[in-house]
């Protein structure tokens, strides 16, 4: 995949609020690398997350702030990963002043509430929890732009993992009705129809389900996550085949709770009486 992606500039003024600067981290999960955004326009700034702590991202960083003649005030950090929360320390070297906002803080930073608002010159952030990627996971809403910086639970490109699917799908619905405009993502390129994009991950997972439960038919109703993935992933090279069962099992924890499948004594799923395609 990671051949297929655009290349994307280490620093790129993506809006006269938003400047993007990349982690220095590209890989296989990250993408390109963690997206690390400056907001505001005056000499006060706020930034989302902070990138992995790789040793390309503070120069990167100072000479934005050199050139814009601004600083960090606030760092809002979307979620837990190292990914995300890496540059801490590079960050405080650059700006010991900046004050560091975590869901979850630890000694010396502060908590992100629900609802929280962010403010600095020119731009707002509105704090919205939204568990899924992870339990923490916080997406912020530009207020002046209409748009959401959607952390790791949208991304510019491909799909997203998670922590629980059920979960996961309402935390989508709801941030779907929090903006209208632009997603910055976690990692990947601008997603100028963000509403779209959260649509076409809900769709998408909905295709998941029910290509499982076909399969569970196909199977004879009884199956294990990896006898589902040979049958749903038949094109897919076998290398994959152990991760798409771990997101198959997913799938099918969450259908069991809806009373959609059952997990028999041989340790295998069948379809209960309450699915219907």
């Amino acid at each position: 995949m990671a051949t297929q992606l655009p290349e994307l500039p280490e620093i790129r003024r993506l809006s006269p609020l938003v400047i993007r600067i990349l982690g220095g981290n590209p890989g296989k999960f990250t993408l390109q690398g963690t997206n690390t955004y400056l907001i505001g326009t005056g000499s006060s700034r706020l930034l989302v997350d902070t990138g992995e702590g790789e040793r390309s991202w503070p120069p990167l960083l100072s000479s934005v702030l050199s050139s814009e003649s601004t600083t960090v005030s606030h760092a809002i950090v979307t979620h837990r990963h190292q990914d995300h929360v890496g540059g801490i320390k590079d960050l405080l070297s650059l700006c010991p002043n900046a004050v560091i906002h975590k869901h979850n803080p630890i000694s010396g930073q502060k908590t992100i509430n629900d609802g929280q608002i962010f403010e600095t010159e020119g731009a707002s952030l509105r704090a919205f929890h939204c568990p899924g990627h992870t339990t923490d996971h916080m997406a912020l809403v530009l207020e002046e732009e209409n748009a959401m910086f959607t952390g790791d639970n949208v991304l510019g490109h491909g799909t997203a993992v998670f922590e629980d699917l059920a979960t996961y799908l309402d935390s989508l619905a709801q941030m779907r009705n929090q903006f209208g405009g632009r997603a910055y993502p976690g990692h990947g390129e601008v997603i100028e129809d963000g509403r779209g994009r959260i649509t076409e991950y809900i769709s998408h997972r909905k295709q998941r389900e029910d290509e499982l439960l076909h399969a569970l038919r196909k199977t004879g109703n009884e199956a294990t996550p990896l006898e589902l993935v040979k049958v749903v992933y038949e094109d897919v090279s076998e290398s994959l085949h152990e991760a798409a069962a771990n997101g198959s099992l997913q799938v099918l924890q969450k259908l069991e709770g809806e009373g959609k499948v059952v997990l028999n004594g041989n340790g295998k799923w069948q379809i209960s009486g309450k699915a219907t395609l």
